[in-house]
Parts: C-alpha cells; sequence; structure tokens
C-alpha cells in the first residue's frame, strides 16, 4: 500500500513532468528541473524514477490502459464483434490517436529495441496476432510485427512531420492495408 504522502508526491512529479514533458521533448527535461518543478527532492524523485524514460513510461501507461480495455471490452470495431480486418483497422486508428496525443511520450520510452520490450508491445502483439489468426491468415507470427511497424513512433512521427501526411491519411493507408491483409 502507498503511504499519502508517496502518492502525493508521485502524483506531483509526474503532473510536473506532464507539464514539461508537452512544452519540450522529454530528452530535453532534465531530473533537476522535474524535481523542482514538482517540489520535490532529487533523492524523492530518484527513488521513485531513476530516470526521464521511466517517468515517461508512467505517464503513458495510463493512456496504453485505457485503450487496451477498450480492446477487450469495448463496442466493436475497436472491441469484439466486428470482422477482424475491420478491428485491425480500428486498431491503427486508435493507434494514431494515441501517437497523434502522446508520440512525445512514445519517443522517449519506446523506440529501437527498446520497444519490443515494453507491456504494451507485447499486448498490442498479442491483440494483432488474435486478428490474424481469427482471419485465418497463414503464418500470423510472421506477418504480426510487419503490421505493427507503422505503428512504430519514430515512423509515425516521420511521416507526420517530415513526409507532411495527416493523421487522417496515415489511418487511411493503414487501413487499405488491412483489407490486403
Amino acid at each position: 500500500m502507498e503511504r499519502a504522502d508517496a502518492a502525493r508526491n508521485r502524483a506531483r512529479i509526474l503532473q510536473a513532468a506532464a507539464e514539461l514533458f508537452a512544452t519540450r521533448p522529454p530528452q530535453d527535461v532534465t531530473m533537476d528541473e522535474i524535481a523542482k518543478a514538482a517540489g520535490v527532492g532529487r533523492g524523492t524523485l530518484y527513488r521513485r524514477y531513476p530516470d526521464r524514460a521511466s517517468i515517461a513510461v508512467a505517464l503513458l501507461d495510463s493512456h496504453e490502459r485505457a485503450l487496451q480495455e477498450r480492446l477487450i471490452g469495448g463496442p466493436p470495431p475497436l472491441g469484439p464483434g466486428a470482422p477482424p480486418a475491420e478491428r485491425l483497422a480500428a486498431f491503427y486508428a486508435a493507434m494514431a490517436d494515441l501517437l497523434e496525443d502522446h508520440a512525445h511520450l512514445v519517443l522517449g520510452t519506446e523506440v529501437g529495441g527498446k520497444r519490443f520490450e515494453t507491456g504494451a508491445y507485447g499486448f498490442w502483439r498479442v491483440h494483432v496476432r488474435s486478428l490474424l489468426a481469427a482471419a485465418g491468415t497463414p503464418d500470423p507470427d510472421a506477418l504480426v510485427d510487419v503490421l505493427l511497424a507503422p505503428l512504430a513512433p519514430d515512423v509515425y512521427t516521420f511521416q507526420r512531420r517530415e513526409r507532411g501526411l495527416s493523421k487522417r491519411q496515415i489511418v487511411e493507408a493503414l487501413s487499405r492495408l488491412t483489407r490486403t491483409v
């Protein structure tokens, strides 16, 4: 059970970090700045969060959990009850929303090989694989990571910022992909 003062400190740290990360990339924010903005000592901060990435993970976690709950028990087409291709298209759209709103956090936690180590990626992988299996797709294990690759935060932000694609264009392209799979 978390002590009341520890819970208050955690909430203040996360709030301060969220505000700082909203104005600058997480990698440009120092732990000292977070501690100062939260009104906690450095020891308090480091005891709970050893680095910025762990804070970004904590901030991102609530958003990912909300999406996971909608995948498991929400209404179709994102939740159960729709055909696999429709569910995959809805998943892509929901992930685009998540990336649109929180790419700065995801970029701080899920880039390169670290992406595959997160619990969220494991959940997304199981979800997409189950949709492929339900659709009767041959060898779903060979395809699942390929279908998740466009959702890598660095790919998504490259398409948005460097290529100038809109979220809608990306989602429509991914929806076309689901129909061919």
